[in-house]
């Protein structure tokens, strides 16, 4: 979940680029078992390593030019045909989910009780979700992560991770987000997918053998990007980006760390630079 204010979002959306930024060749393998094409394969999940190149689209039509060998998309918004595109291309491909907090736009919204609905989290249609309530989340997120392998995804990244960081009308403690976040890692393995944890900082030491990678917003725009090294000392992938820092302000510090670092716009489209 980004931390931008909801009427700076709204001014970086109206200001933001048309065009798509030229697809700019970056090689590496992905690394680790289950290497190549095609979805997850049971005793064989991916295990992306430091420095893999990427893209993060989760709005607008799937581009493809990107030359890197991971894309991360949206798990709903994407088709089964889309993720065998990109495999077909040579990329691994992980699934967008919200795991942390409601969105009123979803297929599934309905299936969510209005009492483990909490705060608004400062985007448009979305609440936080009282994850303290795993008897209800569990088979719901269960259901969403059966999505991401049904489509042939080999990958989850899912988001706002760190609910008892905020304001979620719950009262929610680290305790309760280290089970949670656990409970995500184990459901998203048992069918395969190897799972990024998504910003939550704080909880690097204690989660950091429970996901295969990370995926952290603006690290280097908070100066936190030195929290992130327990991933890369452990062989595993941190896929990073900034958005309002140019690159010449991060990529130094990202080469150094091991970070697999972009800029894009707040919206999340086509357009990217590298370090």
């Amino acid at each position: 979940m980004r931390r931008l204010p909801v009427p700076l979002l709204l001014l970086a959306l109206l200001l933001a680029a048309c065009t798509t930024a030229p697809p700019d060749h970056e090689p590496g393998g992905t690394g680790g078992p289950g290497g190549g094409t095609g979805g997850p394969r049971a005793g064989a999940r991916w295990q992306p390593r430091p420095g893999l190149a990427w893209q993060w689209q989760l709005t607008g039509r799937l581009d493809r030019s990107a030359d890197v060998p991971v894309y991360d998309i949206d798990g709903f918004e994407n088709t089964a045909a889309d993720v065998a595109a990109l495999h077909r291309d040579g990329r691994k491909v992980i699934c967008y989910l919200s795991t942390g907090a409601w969105e009123d736009f979803r297929p599934d919204a309905g299936r969510f009780p209005e009492a483990v609905l909490g705060r608004g989290n400062g985007w448009d249609g979305e609440r936080w979700l009282d994850i303290r309530r795993t008897d209800v989340l569990g088979p719901l997120m269960a259901h969403r992560l059966d999505m991401c392998r049904s489509k042939g995804f080999d990958a989850v990244e899912p988001d706002n991770m760190d609910g008892y960081r905020n304001r979620t009308g719950f009262p929610l403690t680290a305790a309760d987000q280290l089970r949670y976040n656990r409970l995500i890692a184990r459901l998203a393995h048992d069918r395969g997918l190897a799972v990024g944890l998504k910003n939550d900082l704080d909880q690097i030491p204690q989660l950091v053998p429970d996901f295969d990678f990370a995926v952290n917003e603006q690290c280097a725009q908070y100066r936190e990007c030195e929290r992130l090294t327990p991933f890369v000392r452990a062989g595993k992938a941190v896929f990073h980006v900034e958005y309002e820092l140019p690159v010449e302000r991060f990529c130094p510090d990202s080469r150094r760390l091991g970070l697999s670092s972009l800029r894009k716009e707040y919206d999340l489209g086509p357009w990217r630079r590298t370090c």
